[in-house]
C-alpha cells in the first residue's frame, strides 16, 4: 500500500469518525466497512491511484459496481444499495467539507432494484394457536411473546422496556411507553386492559425470576443474564419456535412475524395506514404497506360495505347552532366574526410556540378582511 493510498484511508477514516457524533455504533461500522471495501478493490485495481480528486465515475465507480455484483457468494441487491447509499454520502460530505471530487458519481440508475418483501403474518389460524399456547405456556418469556402480539412492538424494543413501561395518558388511557427503538424515536403505544394484563403477569414473574437480581437487569422490564442482549433474544426466539411446534404449526414463526400479524389485524378491524404508522414506529408509509396483508377475502368485504354505502343517498349535516348565536343576517355574522377574533387571540397569546403564533395571526388577519368585506357589503344594501 503506498503512503497515498494510505492517506486516503485515513480521510475516509476522519470523515466516518465525524459520523460517530450523531449515528449508532452498528451504523459507523457499516460505514467503515463499505470505505475499507471501496478502498480495497481501488488498491487491486487502480493502484495509481492516490487522490480524492483523481476518482472519476468511470472506471473507478463503475468497475466497483460490477466487482460487488460479481461477488461469490452473490451479495444480495440490498446489501449493495446499502455501500452504494454508504459511499455516496461519504462522497458528498467529503466534497462538502472542501475535498475536490467529481460530481455525480453515484446516481439513481447505479442502484440495483430494490428487494420486494411479502408481509408474513400467521395465518388466523396459526395465530390463534400460537396465542393459545402461549396463554398455556404463561411463564416469562411466553407473556412476553404475548406482548409482542397485543402491541406490535420490535423484539428489540421489548427487551428494551423499563419497568414503569405502563403510562395513563388520560382517564381511563393507558399507553405502552416504548423506548428510543430502531429508528431512534420513542412512541406511545396504546394499552387495552389486555395489554395490561399481560404487563402485569410480567411484573409478577419476573419477581420470581433469579434473573432479577442480576445488576444487568435493573430497571428493565425482562431480566437478562449478561451485558448484551443477545442470550434474551435467543431465548425469546427459541422460546417462540418451541411454542409455535408445540401448537402444530407448520411454517417457521419468528417474532418479527408476530408483528407482521398484529399489522394485519389492526388493519382489518379498521385502524388506517398513517395511524398503523405511528403505532408500529415508522417513519414511511411505504414500510408499513410491506407488513400488511391484503387477502381476497379482505377486498370482498371492503368492496361490499363500500357498495352498501353507496346505496344511501347523502345527507347535508345541519349545524345545530348555540341559542345566544346571533342572527344569520349581515350584522350578526359581523358579530360572530369579532367574536372568534377575539377568542382566537385570546387562545394565541397562551402559546409558547412562535411558528404556531404567526400562523394563528395570518389567520386573523383573513378573518379581518371578511370581516371588512361583509361590512362594505352592508353599506351597499343600504
Amino acid at each position: 500500500m503506498t503512503r497515498d493510498q494510505t492517506n486516503l484511508g485515513q480521510i475516509f477514516e476522519t470523515q466516518i469518525q465525524a459520523f460517530a457524533l450523531t449515528l449508532r455504533p452498528s451504523t459507523v461500522d457499516n460505514y467503515r466497512s463499505t470505505a475499507r471495501c471501496f478502498l480495497a478493490y481501488l488498491r487491486a485495481a487502480f493502484p495509481q491511484l492516490r487522490r480524492l480528486s483523481q476518482l472519476r465515475r468511470d472506471p473507478h465507480l463503475l468497475g466497483w459496481f460490477r466487482w460487488l455484483s460479481e461477488q461469490e457468494p452473490p451479495l444480495s441487491n440490498a446489501t449493495r444499495i446499502g455501500h452504494l447509499i454508504r459511499l455516496r454520502r461519504l462522497l458528498d460530505d467529503l466534497a462538502a467539507n472542501g475535498h475536490h471530487l467529481q460530481p455525480d458519481l453515484i446516481r439513481g440508475e447505479d442502484f440495483p432494484p430494490k428487494p420486494h418483501y411479502l408481509p408474513r403474518p400467521l395465518s388466523l389460524q396459526e395465530d390463534q394457536l400460537v396465542q393459545q399456547e402461549l396463554r398455556r405456556t404463561d411463564d416469562l418469556y411466553a407473556n412476553a411473546l404475548l406482548l409482542l402480539r397485543a402491541t406490535g412492538i420490535r423484539l428489540g424494543e421489548c427487551i428494551h422496556l423499563p419497568l414503569d413501561c405502563l403510562r395513563q395518558v388520560g382517564t381511563e388511557q393507558w399507553a405502552l411507553h416504548v423506548p428510543l427503538g430502531k429508528l431512534h424515536t420513542e412512541r406511545l403505544v396504546p394499552a387495552d386492559p389486555e395489554v395490561r394484563r399481560i404487563a402485569g403477569r410480567i411484573l409478577t414473574l419476573r419477581t420470581s425470576s433469579p434473573l432479577a437480581r442480576c445488576a444487568n437487569s435493573q430497571g428493565f422490564l425482562l431480566p437478562r443474564r449478561g451485558a448484551t442482549r443477545r442470550a434474551l433474544v435467543l431465548s425469546l426466539q427459541s422460546a417462540l419456535a418451541q411454542a409455535a411446534k408445540r401448537a402444530g404449526c407448520s411454517t417457521h414463526v419468528t417474532p418479527h412475524r408476530l408483528r407482521h400479524s398484529f399489522a394485519t389485524e389492526m388493519l382489518r378491524l379498521g385502524v388506517s395506514l398513517p395511524a398503523l404508522m405511528k403505532l408500529l414506529g415508522h417513519k414511511d408509509i411505504r414500510m408499513t404497506l410491506r407488513y400488511v396483508e391484503v387477502t381476497q377475502q379482505d377486498l370482498q368485504r371492503e368492496f361490499h360495505q363500500a357498495r352498501q354505502n353507496a346505496a344511501h343517498p347523502h345527507r347535508l349535516p345541519t349545524l345545530a347552532l348555540p341559542k345566544d348565536m346571533p342572527s344569520a343576517g349581515l350584522p350578526g355574522i359581523r358579530q360572530a366574526l369579532e367574536a372568534t377574533r377575539h377568542l382566537l387571540e385570546m387562545y394565541r397569546r397562551q402559546l409558547g410556540d412562535e411558528k404556531i403564533r404567526r400562523r394563528l395571526r395570518r389567520l386573523d388577519k383573513r378573518l379581518l378582511t371578511v370581516a371588512s368585506q361583509l361590512q362594505r357589503i352592508q353599506k351597499e344594501q343600504k
